[in-house]
């Protein structure tokens, strides 16, 4: 598999933002400088590219449903969006699995159905998943039941169907023609992220595993901007963060997380979600305030529902 998840990265003094590959327009001084990570996380990567390091795992992918004795693949993520090697993850009941050189882990669900809790070793946020029995997850088919109708240009989206592969290197995606890249999966659930190269607006998917292929369906994916003052963020001070959608005129639901909360605080939670306006300005915002000097992170992802897959390439 090829591939790679990147980062745009903005810093200024004291203050940064990181969105998972998400485009930066920037308001105020101008002393500031924009750092451009390019990652490849994959069994063919680049051999100058450092690994990132497991102490900055911070996000744990598991697919939402795995099936009782299947194979399934689990990823780890670094606090810049980058699949992370080495990383020990616990489950609710007792298993321990370490990340590969590709920044995830193949493991056998086990037996008794139900949900399991998964955490990254040393951290407290828990992910879960429910466990099938085999009776409810056949098909002798490949299927798709649920996906988004919206997807972002640059962050993983989920689908939920049958017949997938568990070991996420064996199924083949492809978005409009081009290789997307598998990052979790198990026979009923595949987390996604798109090809580097896609342009917004609706696109043809298309899934394959162990000669079973899926009918195609139509997702509209779209562009964020994140446009942020430059200026450093003081103490006690509110700062404004705008997020601009485009490829389409729908209202969009985002979700923010603040991965510094001890530097700045997020109003209305942590995470907090807020849904843009729609139409031809296409904005979303939120705010934080800062509470010690300090870098600050914050992590802006689109929130996507899941439905029944439209069928075809349908226009945006």
């Amino acid at each position: 598999m090829a591939g790679g998840l990147c980062l745009h990265r903005f810093r200024v003094l004291k203050f940064s933002t990181t969105i998972p590959r998400m485009s930066l327009r920037l308001s105020g001084p101008a002393i500031f400088f924009v750092l451009f990570i390019a990652c490849v996380f994959v069994v063919r990567a680049d051999a100058q590219q450092s690994a990132p390091a497991a102490s900055g795992a911070r996000i744990l992918l598991l697919p939402r449903r795995i099936v009782s004795g299947e194979r399934a693949t689990l990823a780890v993520l670094d606090v810049n969006g980058r699949l992370t090697p080495g990383v020990t993850v616990n489950f609710s009941n007792g298993d321990r699995f370490t990340t590969d050189a590709t920044g995830r882990a193949l493991f056998v669900a086990p037996l008794n159905p139900g949900v399991i809790f998964g955490s990254i070793g040393g951290r407290t946020g828990r992910a879960f998943t429910t466990i099938l029995l085999p009776s409810e997850a056949t098909s002798a088919s490949l299927e798709v039941s649920s996906a988004p109708r919206v997807a972002s240009l640059t962050d993983r989206f989920e689908i939920l169907g049958q017949s997938f592969c568990g070991d996420a290197d064996a199924n083949q995606v492809t978005i409009a023609g081009q290789p997307a890249i598998v990052l979790a999966s198990s026979p009923t659930a595949l987390v996604i992220l798109p090809p580097p190269d896609l342009q917004a607006g609706g696109a043809a998917v298309q899934i394959s595993c162990a000669k079973r292929q899926s009918a195609a369906f139509s997702v509209t994916f779209v562009g964020l901007e994140l446009e942020a003052d430059s200026s450093p963020l003081k103490p006690g001070e509110h700062r404004a963060l705008t997020v601009r959608v485009r490829g389409t005129t729908a209202k969009i639901a985002l979700e923010a997380w603040n991965l510094a909360p001890e530097i700045a605080e997020l109003s209305g939670g942590n995470p907090v979600r807020a849904s843009s306006r729609g139409g031809a300005e296409n904005l979303a915002k939120f705010e934080v305030l800062g509470r010690k000097s300090g870098s600050f992170l914050i992590s802006i992802r689109l929130v996507p529902p899941l439905g029944l897959p439209l069928p075809g390439n349908l226009p945006q």
